[in-house]
Parts: structure tokens; sequence; C-alpha cells
């Protein structure tokens, strides 16, 4: 059973930033698969679904993306899930804007909700779905750059880009991380 997690910071102050785009391609697959979020059992919001036989836990953590771990990990134990099955939605400043790239593992590469994540579970063997940001900012503007929104010449792209992802998810739900790779890389 997948566990997808997307990480972001919850409240409307954040709402439609590029640090929020792991939010966005979760609540995308919510969409399309009629999912609805309620409380979980942690520091989470969970809505739960079946995808091509498959039952489908989504998770948003509802306390700070620095601290997307201790989410994650009550997630994981709650619901019984291993790390490996756990799919981790973020947003990634080396990659181009809208760009996707799924991955088996691997560091935090300076994301500090990986980072977290990683420090929680003491292992950085889950998969990941990193989505570019781009890195348009001034030396030392990164937090203002990822807490602000999308360019209006941006946004369109980033909805293109948001809808391969979800099917990317989906893709992974059904076929696993290798699979995800090979198509949408």
């Amino acid at each position: 059973m997948p566990l997808i997690t997307g990480l972001g910071n919850i409240g409307d102050k954040y709402d439609k930033t590029r640090h929020n785009i792991g939010f966005e391609i979760v609540k995308a697959v919510a969409d399309e698969l009629g999912i609805t979020f309620s409380s979980g059992k942690g520091p989470f919001i969970v809505g739960k679904g079946r995808y091509g036989g498959e039952q489908v836990i989504l998770v948003m953590p509802t306390n700070y993306m620095n601290n997307s771990g201790i989410a994650v990990a009550k997630a994981l134990n709650f619901y019984d899930i291993p790390p490996s099955d756990c799919l981790v939605c973020y947003d990634d400043l080396h990659l181009p804007v809208g760009k996707i790239r799924f991955r088996p593992r691997g560091s935090a590469a300076g994301h500090n909700g990986v980072s977290d994540i990683i420090e929680k579970l003491g292992s950085d063997n889950f998969p990941r779905l990193r989505f570019g940001i781009g890195s348009g900012f001034p030396r030392g503007g990164q937090s203002s750059y990822v807490l602000r929104p999308f360019s209006p010449d941006q946004q369109p792209e980033v909805d293109v880009a948001v809808n391969i992802a979800r099917d990317g998810v989906l893709h992974f739900i059904r076929e696993g991380i290798t699979s995800a790779m090979n198509e949408f890389n």
C-alpha cells in the first residue's frame, strides 16, 4: 500500500508558493481519485482511496516544512508502511521550473524538509518526486524565493507540469518507482 506525501507549509499565507508544490501535486492526485482529506493520527491530514485495485494513502504534514519528518514518520508508523513505499513529492531548486524527476532514494540535496525526513526515519531509502522550481534568485534570496508564487508567465507551464506529476504519481502507484523513472524522467 503506497503512502504519497506532499511537502509544504500549512496555511493560506503559503498557498500556491513554490515551496508548496508538493501539496499541489498531492491535491491533484486527490482530485483525480475523488479523495477528501481529514485529520490524521499525527501532525498531518490524510486522504484514503483506491486506485488500480490498490489502497492509496495521501498525506500532507500540518507542521512547517522543516519539521516534515515528524509527520511522515508518524504516518508510516500508524499505517505500518515501510519507507520504501512512501513517495515524497517536493520542490527542487536544482531543476528548471516544471521539470520533474523521480528517484528511488538519495540525499536531501539541501532541502530542509527532506533532510528532516531522513533524520527522523534514520534512512534515505524512500522514493521521491522532485518538482523543479528553478533558481532565479539573487545570492542570499533563496528563502524569500521559495515562499513566493510562480510568476504569471511560469504558471501555465507549472499547471501542465503538476498534471504530468499527478500522472507520474498514479503510474508509481501501479508500476513502482523504476517504471515511473523510465516513463516520466
